[in-house]
């Protein structure tokens, strides 16, 4: 009886050791992934990049860790969660040291290439964890998982010390030696469960036929804003606030760490409310949330002389950092939230077929994160106004606010797939 006891005992905390190892891999997956947010400055000022090359800098980890996305999570529902999230760190070890030999852009831009592999662990760790829990507790457990994403902000603490204090090549040297710890570490404490995998019967084009569901394409879009937004802004704050208020490199990346921190931590938070309200809900007042702070953040600094009854009058319209920083946090926490709810809208609606969805929506966001950084800098560059980076998420907000307000409408075809929502509501 006693064995027994112990065995059940056993049994019942590996779904908080998978929860914990896997969210703790999760998060220096992204830190590494997000290194170039401050990597890419003094690369920047070494190599005279513009802001289109620099955006594409920052970018290129992104594209590899999206493309990867969907063979990942079809690897993990073959395969199990455990050895592709594994192998997969194995993977971007040696890529992680070379950057620091790296002189040229295009060496820099081949190594992001590689380093990216630890971006696409989001769609491993997704349907690894989510299997753990059972359905009402799902939203949940991916949202404690999601809050890997604070890699981001710690990227941002840590990365501007080691470039003080060593320069910036010891940097990726200090992240590659990381990343194999917690690899070591995430294979010791994680377990694996047969039960999970999806049938051997099952062929790519078979799980791939839930492209043909339209509402996989719905969710597509909204991550990629949710997820698309924040790895881009993720990348682009550090420079933002060098550029725009001349804060120096640790300053800089210390308020941006004001967007990154609440933009991972609490995307557990969105999971619960997701579980609570309904993903559809949560996801509407995420989308009004964003529209309105990037509405406000889109304004330029703007000087004006304004003619009175007693002659001219200077007048000075602009974000200071306080209220920026301010709106840039309501933004992360907003981001946060939505984030796991589109995720639990996967959950509900493709119990089954989860590692393959969330593949298909993770890389959607990822390409958003890919593409926007460098419309960013190619918008400064045409422009001037650093501003404009929130007029382009300004303008993809509103095309997810339109998009939601008329798929989700009554009487519509999809109308079914929601009402499990509103029952979990």
């Amino acid at each position: 009886m006693g064995t027994d006891n112990r065995h059940a005992h056993r049994q019942d905390r590996r779904p908080l050791a998978v929860l914990v190892s896997s969210t703790f891999a999760f998060t220096i997956c992204f830190a590494v992934w997000m290194m170039f947010a401050v990597l890419g400055i003094p690369i920047k000022t070494q190599l005279g990049l513009n802001e289109t090359e620099f955006g594409l800098l920052v970018a290129t980890p992104v594209l590899t860790g999206s493309l990867i996305r969907v063979p990942l999570g079809i690897w993990t529902d073959r395969y199990g969660g455990r050895i592709v999230f594994f192998l997969l760190m194995l993977a971007s070890i040696l890529p992680i040291w070379m950057i620091g030999y790296a002189t040229e852009f295009w060496h820099f831009l081949v190594c992001g290439l590689f380093v990216g592999l630890a971006g696409g662990s989001f769609s491993v760790g997704t349907p690894y964890v989510a299997r753990w829990f059972k359905q009402e507790r799902r939203g949940f457990a991916m949202g404690v998982f999601g809050a890997g994403n604070s890699g981001s902000a710690l990227t941002k603490f840590l990365a501007p010390a080691i470039i003080a204090a060593w320069g910036w090549q010891a940097l990726p040297h200090a992240y590659a030696a990381l990343m194999l710890g917690t690899a070591l570490l995430f294979w010791v404490f994680s377990y694996s469960d047969p039960a999970h995998k999806a049938p051997t019967g099952v062929t790519f084009a078979q799980q791939m036929k839930v492209l043909k569901d339209p509402r996989v394409w719905r969710y597509c879009q909204y991550y990629s804003v949710v997820f698309g937004g924040y790895v881009a802004l993720a990348l682009w704050m550090t420079k933002y606030y060098v550029g725009e208020y001349g804060f120096d490199l640790k300053l800089a990346a210390l308020l941006a760490a004001c967007f990154s921190l609440p933009g991972g931590v609490l995307r557990a938070l969105g999971g619960w409310i997701s579980d609570k309200y309904g993903a559809y809900k949560v996801t509407w007042w995420v989308m009004w949330v964003c529209w309105v702070c990037f509405f406000i953040l889109s304004y330029p600094q703007t000087s004006m002389t304004i003619q009175t009854v007693e002659g001219a009058m200077g007048l000075d319209i602009g974000l200071g950092p306080v209220l920026f920083t301010v709106l840039l946090f309501v933004v992360g926490v907003a981001m946060a939230i939505g984030k796991a709810s589109v995720f639990k809208f996967i959950s509900d609606d493709f119990t089954d077929n989860i590692g393959a969805v969330s593949g298909v929506v993770g890389l959607a966001g990822g390409l958003g994160g890919f593409v926007l950084p460098i419309m960013f800098g190619a918008v400064v560059d045409l422009t001037g106004i650093r501003s404009s980076s929130f007029m382009l998420l300004y303008g993809t907000v509103c095309v997810s606010l339109v998009w939601m307000h008329f798929s989700f409408k009554p009487g519509q075809q999809d109308q079914p797939a929601a009402a499990p929502l509103k029952r979990a509501a």
